[in-house]
């Protein structure tokens, strides 16, 4: 064990954020630190680290570990070079080296105690720096700066003429290169293009200390990490694994936790039913039968029904129009600003219910693509036609299209004025904005709102071709899963640009991959188009860069696995169907038998019989019988509900 959280707890006011959370983390494992926006994840980061303050509970290090945190938010004014930053980085082993050289110098005019002594401490310092890869820091800065997206030319700027992003990598090169015992990183690939985002999951699935993530990038934590730490309602939970596992075993929890709840509801109202059932029947046994199950049925344990999280939007993205199938052409299309030219003579077409995924490098020009194909800017030439009947809904990842003085309110009502209040609020319910809150200014909405609002915008449009620019940023994981199930079951056509590589593979049908050079087409998820890409399937503006169809297989499989489902269906419908018709046949004879028995006992009454001893008999044995047959009826009748 190297770290320890044991029994955390955290408030600010009244809002209990963390609540008796517990987990340790052992030497060289990778966790994850998931949940929604607000559920403490970086709170927790900042107990660890000592800026904040647990309200109870400890924080275990073990002895000497060194900590290195990377914040969302730096705060760097140096006026240091990148380089110099670095070297600031590696000083302790970069003076060890000097302090080597100075010692090879003197060892070369030493005599007698003053050389033993200089040669033990030369022995001990080179030791050190060997075992410390002292020999390797100028590669490790290198390999850290150009990994990160550096270029040479960079080395000498100024860090504080740099923008924010590029000071946060600034912060992570240098964590990474200091090499603590535990790495804590919060939203770590935030600023990082693809590339850099790849090569920071290499170094740290290779890196020999032990590192705790926070981060919504699913794909990344996929490659990285083999712990998961949920925090949920205040409260942790730990899983074994990537986060795709996690995400498994997580449903497979809660749908066992949601079944278990409404099976046990349903069993409550059955026995609800049948002591009802068994009171109507107005025997005394059946009455008895009846007080026993109302006896069990109070001592019964009762679930707890599992809590729905708050935050879940709600999304339902319907085209109200369908366009025809060719919904996007673009011939010769080509932009530069100035001496940077973006792309030349390119050439794309998008088909009716295509998930077109963009990629490509920063600066290759995806975001202006976009907004050429949007009519935000013009090309300087080319030719873009839309298909007939074609609607755009347009999501700007720089929420553009949002008026920060408005209200949430007015910026719905004003883009859709035929919308009533109470459909405007119902709306802006769905993606969390209730009461009072709808009446704040988008330029007071954080950036994650203002995303919310923009998918509300978009939602109301019932377009049929969906243009998004980076949809997923600022949402936390559960909202990026309600927004992809959404494209999912969305029947227009929707072209993005993402960096979200577990959004693309889940979402695209296709991924198009812009360079200087052209568009490489792929027709598949993003897991298709790295393994094309590794395998050097890279013919520019080719209609299809490989002939084979991923997922034929597992369709042939999904096919008979649907006729195999619905063959057991029938069977287990005409099962109930024979059940139901016995209950009811069962019931039958036990109104016939409740009825003659009424009957006898009228008739035992009568003065015609109560004088003739042996009718008195004959109708005794009579009620007697069909008593006993009554009471092998009312069991059948349980026994057949308990099946049903």
């Amino acid at each position: 064990m190297i770290l320890a959280c044991q029994k955390i707890s955290k408030a600010f006011g009244s809002e209990v954020v963390l609540n008796n959370v517990n987990f340790l983390i052992n030497e060289n494992e990778k966790a994850a630190l998931i949940g929604i926006n607000g559920a403490g994840k970086t709170t927790l980061l900042k107990i660890i680290t000592g800026e904040y303050e647990a309200d109870a509970g400890n924080v275990v290090l073990a002895r000497g570990t060194s900590l290195g945190y990377l914040s969302q938010v730096i705060h760097v004014t140096s006026s240091r070079t990148i380089y110099e930053e670095m070297l600031d980085a590696k000083k302790d082993i970069i003076e060890m080296e000097k302090d080597i050289r100075r010692l090879e110098k003197e060892i070369s005019r030493l005599t007698g105690e003053a050389l033993s002594s200089a040669m033990k401490e030369y022995s001990r310092l080179t030791e050190e720096f060997e075992k410390k890869d002292g020999y390797a820091w100028k590669s490790q800065i290198n390999g850290v700066l150009k990994g990160l997206g550096f270029s040479d030319a960079e080395y000498d700027i100024p860090i504080n003429s740099l923008s924010g992003g590029q000071k946060t990598r600034v912060a992570l090169s240098r964590l990474l290169l200091t090499q603590p015992d535990i790495i804590l990183l919060d939203e770590p690939t935030n600023h990082l293009d693809m590339n850099a985002t790849s090569w920071l999951e290499g170094f740290l699935s290779g890196y020999k200390g032990t590192v705790l993530i926070v981060s919504h990038d699913r794909f990344f934590l996929d490659r990285v990490v083999n712990k998961v730490i949920e925090i949920e309602n205040g409260e942790s939970q730990v899983f074994s694994g990537n986060y795709s596992q996690y995400a498994e075993k997580k449903k497979a929890q809660r749908d066992a936790r949601l079944k278990q709840y409404l099976s046990q509801q349903q069993e409550i109202a059955r026995q609800q039913e049948v002591i009802a059932k068994l009171k109507s029947f107005n025997r005394e046994k059946s009455i008895r039968r009846a007080e026993s199950r109302e006896k069990m049925l109070d001592k019964m344990e009762r679930l707890e029904k599992p809590v729905t999280l708050n935050s879940k939007m709600r999304i339902a993205l319907e085209p109200e129009t369908i366009s025809g199938n060719d919904v996007l052409t673009i011939e010769g299309l080509s932009k530069s600003f100035g001496d940077k030219h973006l792309f030349r003579n390119l050439n794309l077409s998008i088909k009716r219910g295509e998930t077109v995924g963009l990629l490509g490098d920063n600066g290759t020009g995806k975001t202006t693509l976009l907004k050429i194909i949007n009519r935000y800017l013009r090309a300087d030439s080319g030719r873009i036609q839309y298909g007939a009947k074609v609607s755009i809904g347009y999501y700007d990842q720089e929420q553009h299209v949002l008026d920060d003085e408005k209200t949430i309110f007015d910026e719905i009502s004003d883009a859709y004025p035929r919308l009533t209040n109470t459909r405007i609020r119902n709306v802006l319910a769905a993606f969390l904005f209730t009461g009072d809150r709808v009446f704040e200014k988008i330029g007071h909405l954080s950036g994650g709102e203002k995303g919310r609002v923009s998918l509300a915008r978009l939602m109301l449009s019932n377009a049929n071709f969906l243009i998004l620019d980076e949809p997923t940023n600022h949402l936390d994981i559960l909202s990026r899963e309600i927004l992809e199930d959404a494209i999912n079951d969305y029947e227009g056509t929707v072209l993005y640009v993402s960096h979200d590589r577990y959004f693309i593979n889940r979402t695209a049908s296709r991924i198009l991959d812009l360079s200087p050079e052209g568009i490489i087409n792929y027709k598949g998820n993003y897991n298709y188009y790295i393994e094309q890409k590794a395998a050097g399937n890279i013919t520019a503006d080719s209609d299809s860069v490989a002939g084979m169809s991923p997922g034929t297989d597992s369709a042939r499989a999904d096919k008979a696995s649907s006729k195999e489902d619905w063959k057991k269906a029938r069977e287990e419908a005409a099962r109930q169907r024979k059940l139901a018709n016995d209950l009811k046949k069962t019931e039958h004879e036990i109104h016939i038998l409740e009825q003659e028995n009424d009957q006898i006992q009228k008739d035992m009454n009568h003065p015609d019989y109560s004088s003739d001893p042996e009718k008195l008999l004959a109708l005794s044995e009579k009620y007697e019988q069909n008593e006993t047959a009554l009471l092998t009826l009312y069991e059948r009748w349980e026994e057949l509900s308990e099946k049903i």
